[in-house]
């Protein structure tokens, strides 16, 4: 076993990864960080996306309007009036920016030369999170009223022996269990998809490096993994910004449901 195991302590593979494999460090410093930039690039990306789709809307449209509607479509129609009803058209521009906005960055995670989605740190979804509650907290406060907001939302149909148990609960869901959930989840697929690929394609380097010729064919079959896996984190990506921008959807639909 130890004959086995000589070829790849010698390997020039890193192994074990450091903490660079999952976070990389600052490019100029802590201010200018692989993270930033990805999102920098996803920013300018979207702006001239939807400025070369919309810059001479006609009403037959051409093939690069047709799509910057299509996006814009799909969710106005798709999410803000389905779920949050005839009020939704009004919010269809924030949750289409949100939308798109998660969709580049999380991409970001199966491109090369990236291979690392911003949403893969805490801080961008967290941030994301932050904001649509923010939304929605002043949506509900300013249709029904501070007091009369905070007092439908928390106080709760029960006998008053059992309010004391209960507000607590129901300040922590709104005030920190459902915006950190809606981070976490982002965060942990992202992360989690960007963790499988790493073992797999670091995996594949190290049995490849063993020097054996069984334990290189395992190698190759990781290597097969790691870009069927990379297929799959794309659909991971995509299907992930969805999910987040519907359940922003929701909340706010709540904030503005006439139960208040």
């Amino acid at each position: 076993m130890s004959l086995q195991l000589a070829p790849l302590a010698d390997s020039s593979v890193p192994w074990p990864p450091s903490v660079e494999e999952f976070f990389p460090p600052g490019l100029v410093g802590n201010w200018v960080t692989k993270f930033s930039i990805m999102v920098w690039i996803a920013v300018a990306v979207i702006i001239v996306f939807f400025l070369v789709t919309q810059r001479n809307p006609k009403i037959v449209p051409n093939k690069a309007q047709w799509l910057g509607e299509s996006v814009y479509s799909f969710v106005r129609n798709g999410i803000a009036k389905e779920v949050i009803g005839h009020e939704g058209p009004r919010f269809a521009p924030y949750l289409t920016s949100l939308f798109v906005f998660i969709c580049f960055i999380n991409i970001f995670a199966v491109i090369p030369g990236f291979q690392i989605s911003p949403s893969s740190h805490i801080a961008f979804p967290a941030v994301l999170a932050l904001i649509s509650f923010g939304l929605y907290w002043y949506q509900g406060i300013k249709k029904h009223g501070l007091g009369h907001y905070i007092k439908t939302s928390v106080l709760l149909p029960a006998p008053w022996w059992v309010q004391p148990i209960l507000l607590p609960i129901e300040f922590a869901q709104i005030l920190i269990i459902r915006p950190l959930t809606l981070a976490v989840r982002l965060f942990a697929n992202l992360f989690a998809g960007h963790l499988i690929l790493l073992v797999f394609t670091l995996g594949g380097f190290m049995l490849w490096n063993a020097g054996n010729i069984a334990l290189a064919a395992v190698g190759v079959i990781s290597w097969g993994m790691a870009i069927v896996m990379t297929l799959f984190e794309a659909g991971v990506a995509l299907l992930q910004a969805y999910v987040f921008v519907l359940l922003t959807a929701s909340y706010v639909q709540t904030s503005l449901a006439d139960e208040h």
